[in-house]
């Protein structure tokens, strides 16, 4: 089992999606019954691969053979549904996870909010920080950029705003991507003064504007 888990592991690291689920496939054929570690391994592979029904169909082939996902088997799979712009699975498998009492780290919810953001789903996007901060788990800097974009993307600047205040105020430092979220959010709710603003903002903490900040 180990030497096939590092064989799924190293096409997974190596995105080759195909392969790792051609290796899982002779696993089974040769009556060795693979682990979480390779089932998550797969996971991430079609992650990787945005294949994100081959990620669910392996998910349910775990349970299926009483094999229990662990935390990153989830989140490699939520992850797929956001690149697959699948919110609504996302979610569920989020929900899955809480039913059996396996607690999501930041990665999971960053990937849930990701989900949200892809499908400009800003009020799913504002509940998944507030179970957040129930479960006492600390949005990173990735989790307040899908976030605040989804807010820019669903026209709440105030909410966008918000959002960059609390990540300013948890000594998270914004990059240009943030920033550019929330100018977009300014633009999108016609405050061209908040979006200036930001922009002085951003010089002034030392963040160069790219492309997307002038565009």
């Amino acid at each position: 089992v180990m030497i096939f888990s590092a064989a799924i592991s190293a096409c997974e690291k190596g995105e080759q999606w195909l392969r790792s689920l051609s290796f899982l496939e002779v696993m089974l054929k040769e009556v060795v019954v693979p682990d979480v570690f390779a089932y998550s391994a797969a996971i991430s592979a079609c992650e990787k691969g945005a294949k994100w029904q081959h990620a669910c169909c392996l998910l349910r082939v775990m349970q299926k053979n009483v094999v229990v996902p662990e935390v990153v088997s989830y989140s490699a799979a939520i992850s797929a549904c956001a690149k697959g712009g699948q919110w609504q699975q996302a979610l569920s498998f989020l929900e899955v996870m809480l039913n059996d009492d396996l607690v999501p780290n930041v990665i999971t919810y960053s990937a849930a909010v990701s989900a949200c953001e892809k499908a400009q789903q800003w009020q799913q996007a504002l509940k998944l920080l507030l179970n957040m901060s129930h479960q006492d788990i600390v949005p990173n800097a990735i989790t307040y950029s899908a976030a605040i974009s989804a807010c820019g993307k669903g026209e709440s600047w105030r909410q966008a705003l918000s959002l960059l205040g609390k990540m300013l105020s948890d000594e998270i430092r914004p990059n240009a991507i943030i920033y550019n979220a929330a100018i977009s959010a300014c633009e999108r709710g016609e405050r061209w003064q908040g979006g200036l603003c930001l922009f002085t903002e951003m010089e002034s903490a030392g963040v160069s504007p790219d492309v997307v900040t002038y565009a």
